[in-house]
């Protein structure tokens, strides 16, 4: 699992100039599977226009030649590019704030109050702390606690997700 997050932020490290360059934001890198492992890059255009198919086609050529040449990952691996989708993962600080106002599921590393999970209505950030509105009030959860996080596909987040996939 640490060696896995090695490879991943030294991945990250090598696709971010080249990435943003281009007009793209990384979301996020990750190593999945054992033995068939797979690289899965996930970005989103910085205009916040939806991403395309073209897209995707386009940072894979430029992921590949890059990764080809560094060649951080000693084992065979097959490599994934994605958009985030509805259901986005929450990565940095600027996505709770960018996000304020939609559901999200929040899980921790250690606990809060008696519980590691979280849902509710993001609220954003104050202070390096995300805060939510949960059923028994708002929680404020450190950010560097935070083990992994998302959106939750709400009817709301589905209109906005709609609208602007029609332009």
């Amino acid at each position: 699992m640490k060696d896995n997050f090695n490879v991943e932020t030294k991945v990250a490290d090598l696709l971010n100039p080249t990435l943003k360059a281009m007009g793209y934001r990384l979301v996020r890198v990750r190593m999945a599977g054992s033995q068939n492992k797979t690289m899965q890059v996930m970005a989103e255009r910085v205009d916040e226009v939806n991403m395309t198919v073209e897209d995707c086609a386009l940072i894979s050529r430029e992921v590949s030649n890059i990764l080809d040449v560094a060649n951080p990952v000693e084992d065979a691996y097959s490599l994934e590019i994605s958009s985030p989708g509805i259901d986005r993962p929450l990565v940095c600080p600027s996505d709770y704030d960018r996000y304020s106002g939609f559901d999200a599921k929040i899980e921790m590393v250690n606990t809060i109050n008696g519980r590691k999970r979280f849902k509710g209505q993001l609220l954003g950030m104050k202070n390096n702390l995300v805060r939510i509105c949960i059923e028994e009030g708002t929680a404020e959860l450190p950010f560097e606690d935070i083990r992994r996080a998302k959106l939750t596909l709400s009817d709301e987040m589905f209109m906005v997700a709609t609208k602007s996939a029609e332009g």
